[in-house]
């Protein structure tokens, strides 16, 4: 071949390189995916394929799952069919938020609700001979299952399938008959504990954060990232009874950050991602049989807080920026009453009290610095820090246990969960379930006697250790279980746990 023959072949393959069509996302995503996420990304038989409701799905997660599928559910990979850049190009597409924002008024609430059982039609007692107080509900994230556990014997006696992505936790009703899912793409799901089985489901929102269970049991609370709305759902059935868009008092929309039952108060607590303001909505006014109104009590702050802890009595908040700065708010006042020295992101939600010295404490993690913060909750003064092996997401306990346990699950030390003594605030003890792996998230057994952590990996477990000695009792395999709630603990607003 000459010199002027190769170099034309050459220029010739670069220039049809420079020219093939990159992948076309959006019809790429129109030929696989809409049939069963929606021809606007908003959801259908699969769950909605947003920026919002991906956010928790790492890119190689996201990459993986488009890739080879899911198991046990009918998503199904495309690695057979798409190429690798289609699959990169996909992943991006789906990571970008819509050319028009995504809209979920009242009309599509409505029409979402499923009907799986007629109210009134089961038995009002349970259907199992386990006590049913002392059950927990265990979330497996990695194929969006739900185990039923017994927590006298530790062994499943249920799993069913759950929406995408639950988030926030389960709520129980007062009697622990009923537990109420909020999915991360905005679907809340009623299940009947005493029967096994899923009794309705609505569709709230697109982006949801929490809800929350009023102590009548007659009102469900839902808090949305998007739209910026609260939805108010009769517990019963859950049909939509109103709803109102979020905004400050200058018009300026805001997310909800998360919703709570003040049942001492009989009203919800609002918190707000873009305002700063917290909303207090009765429902125990108005006539009987009546909605109540979404007319909050708005209570200001001097910073948008991030995160909250509220006392036993729900009179005050402790609430923490982003930037760690702490204020406590009398909600009878309706005033800051106290700053809160803190540092670091404490993570105040997953806070916990107990009694020490004669004085109420309360003990918080942190999301950014290796040390736990105990606050007494008489003077609001900072009374001890305690060294972790790293930033941590959860603090648990129990009444009947001397020590409170903490993870290090946002460091390199995630695998070791550190036990400290609640008087003298001295860590006495740690657990390693496996060793290079996630270990966090600590529930109790009604009676404090066995600690359950979970191992939340993929092919991950449930160990069970026993709360005295720190002894592994046994561990049951489980798909990435990343929270797991017991019945009389949550019911009975354990100072242990988050409620």
């Amino acid at each position: 071949m000459t010199l002027r023959l190769l170099l034309a072949c050459c220029s010739l393959a670069v220039a049809t390189l420079a020219t093939a069509a990159p992948p076309d996302a959006p019809a790429l995503y129109r030929q696989q995916c809409a049939s069963c996420h929606g021809t606007d990304r908003l959801g259908a038989m699969g769950p909605a394929l947003l920026p919002q409701s991906l956010e928790r799905l790492k890119p190689a997660e996201l990459l993986a799952t488009i890739r080879d599928g899911r198991p046990a559910t009918q998503m199904a990979g495309f690695a057979a069919t798409l190429s690798a850049a289609d699959i990169d190009a996909l992943a991006t597409f789906l990571r970008s938020d819509p050319p028009s924002p995504p809209h979920w008024r009242d009309s599509d609430i409505r029409a979402s609700r499923i009907v799986h059982v007629r109210p009134g039609s089961l038995p009002d007692r349970p259907q199992f001979r386990a006590d049913p107080a002392n059950l927990f509900l265990v979330v497996e994230a990695g194929s969006h299952h739900v185990t039923v556990l017994d927590g006298d014997t530790l062994e499943p006696i249920h799993r069913f399938q759950s929406r995408f992505a639950l988030h926030g936790g389960p709520k129980y009703s007062r009697d622990g008959r009923y537990v109420y899912f909020a999915s991360r793409d905005g679907w809340i799901s009623k299940y009947d504990l005493w029967n096994l089985k899923t009794v309705a489901e609505i569709r709230a929102g697109l982006n949801t954060r929490n809800l929350a269970v009023s102590d009548d049991g007659r009102w469900v609370l839902v808090g949305n990232y998007l739209p910026n709305t609260l939805v108010l759902l009769d517990a019963r059935t859950l049909e939509l009874r109103r709803s109102l868009t979020v905004r400050g008092t200058d018009g300026a929309p805001s997310r909800v950050s998360a919703v709570y039952d003040a049942a001492p108060r009989g009203s919800f607590i609002v918190a707000l991602k873009d305002l700063a303001e917290v909303w207090e909505i009765p429902y125990r006014n108005g006539r009987a049989g009546a909605a109540p109104q979404l007319a909050p009590r708005r209570i200001a702050f001097d910073d948008v807080l991030d995160d909250f802890f509220f006392d036993q009595s729900y009179r005050h908040i402790l609430g923490a920026s982003r930037s760690g700065r702490g204020q406590v708010i009398d909600l009878d006042a309706g005033r800051k009453v106290a700053d809160l020295a803190l540092s670091g992101m404490p993570h105040l939600g997953s806070g916990i009290t107990w009694q020490r010295d004669g004085h109420d404490v309360m003990a918080s993690p942190n999301l950014k610095d290796g040390r736990i913060s105990v606050i007494d909750m008489q003077n609001w003064q900072t009374v001890g820090e305690i060294a972790t092996n790293g930033p941590g997401f959860f603090i648990r306990s129990h009444e009947r246990t001397p020590y409170a346990w903490t993870d290090a699950m946002m460091s390199p030390r995630r695998d070791t969960l550190q036990i400290i003594d609640k008087q003298s605030l001295a860590v006495v003890g740690s657990v390693t379930p496996s060793p290079g792996r996630t270990a966090a998230h600590v529930e109790f057994t009604r009676d404090g006697k066995y600690a359950l952590v979970s191992v939340m990996e993929r092919d991950g477990a449930l160990v069970v250790y026993d709360a005295a000695t720190f002894r592994e009792i046994k561990r049951l395999p489980m798909d990435k279980p990343i929270g797991k709630y017991n019945v009389f603990n949550k019911t009975t607003r354990s100072s242990g746990t988050s409620h």
